[in-house]
């Protein structure tokens, strides 16, 4: 069994290769912006943020 899915999060959406790489990742991931921001605030609960890795 995988982490992956065939059905493409909302990072399917964004240019930069690391995000797209978990693009196909089950987690419901958010690229850094307001709708991130928004949506935390609103269900009152903490960002995590990801920095990336090498």
């Amino acid at each position: 069994m995988n982490n992956f899915t065939s059905i493409p999060n909302r990072l399917i959406n964004e240019k930069s290769p690391y995000l797209l790489q978990h693009a196909h990742n089950p987690v419901d991931w958010f690229a850094w912006g307001e709708e991130a921001f928004t949506k935390a605030k609103a269900e009152n609960k903490p960002v995590f943020l990801s920095v990336g890795y090498s």
